[in-house]
């Protein structure tokens, strides 16, 4: 009899304990980390106001409260004269884009406008192509890269490729992306993530940080307006798709959890569309508000 109510005692306990636990779970997983950046803007986001007068487009940048931008160009300014301007309005440059043919054809030159820009990234976001990006195309950045990398390493600066959709072009059990992250040097050349670019491509972000960690080192940030079909490995969509952050397809906690991971240095809002100027303040109040 006392062996039986020993019995039955122990399975109520065990019971109780099990509840617990199953109720307590939710708790765990609540989000709880503010998400805390370093969030910079790039400012082809304002293109248009940088062709009308370059000081009142870093004002407006300066406006936003956001201290670290992402280059696009000198506007035809020297670039000493580009930095003093970008220091007056106590804005920061650590990273710039520049055209793959200047990478291909001039690396010392680009060493020499990253340096003189105060720049540790020089990044690129297009690899010329006709129709698909191929092997042929893949293997000729692949070697553009690798050459210019080294040089601009000499002189401090690394090349960062920016991810823009093409590149995700099926290639033995991967893709062509697949191919020019391996056979590119990973100590000179790193990544940059464009979201938007990888989401619409039908690659999952998330994924792909995780696959290739330490490699990414800037990420824009860019969200693409819900009911847009994805999967084109084209690179191209209407500007107009770009949207505020947070009120698009990309799910953007377990994915700036990811970043934060592994070890993304510095995120860049990028907004391509018409409304960019009035949509980049609402983007940075989601980013200030949103718990990873």
């Amino acid at each position: 009899m006392l062996r039986n109510i020993i019995v039955v005692t122990v399975g109520i306990l065990l019971f109780i304990v099990l509840c617990v636990r199953g109720t307590a779970q939710p708790r765990i997983q609540e989000q709880t980390s503010n998400f805390k950046g370093p969030v910079g803007l790039q400012l082809y986001s304002l293109r248009k106001e940088f062709s009308q007068d370059v000081t009142n487009a870093l004002a407006e940048a300066q406006g936003f409260g956001i201290r670290d931008v992402e280059l696009s160009g000198n506007y035809g300014l020297a670039p000493e004269t580009f930095k003093q301007l970008l220091e007056a309005h106590k804005l920061n440059a650590i990273a710039g884009q520049f055209p793959y043919e200047r990478f291909r054809d001039d690396p010392d030159g680009v060493a020499s406008e990253a340096n003189k820009l105060g720049l540790r990234y020089a990044c690129c976001a297009w690899i010329p192509h006709i129709g698909d990006f191929n092997e042929k195309d893949c293997r000729l950045a692949i070697q553009t890269f690798n050459t210019a990398g080294a040089v601009l390493a000499k002189h401090g600066v690394q090349i960062c490729y920016h991810t823009h959709g093409f590149e995700f072009q099926p290639y033995g059990s991967g893709t062509l992306f697949d191919l020019l992250v391996s056979e590119t040097n990973p100590k000179a050349v790193l990544l940059e993530m464009d979201v938007m670019w990888v989401y619409f491509a039908g690659q999952d972000p998330v994924k792909l940080i995780n696959k290739y960690g330490g490699r990414w080192r800037l990420m824009h940030l860019k969200d693409l307006k819900k009911g847009v079909t994805v999967g084109a490995l084209t690179g191209q969509t209407d500007v107009a798709n770009d949207v505020v952050l947070g009120t698009g397809q990309i799910d953007w906690p377990p994915l700036l959890l990811a970043a934060k991971q592994a070890g993304i240095e510095l995120y860049y809002i990028e907004d391509e569309s018409p409304s960019a100027a009035t949509q980049i303040p609402q983007s940075i109040k989601y980013l200030e508000k949103l718990k990873l």
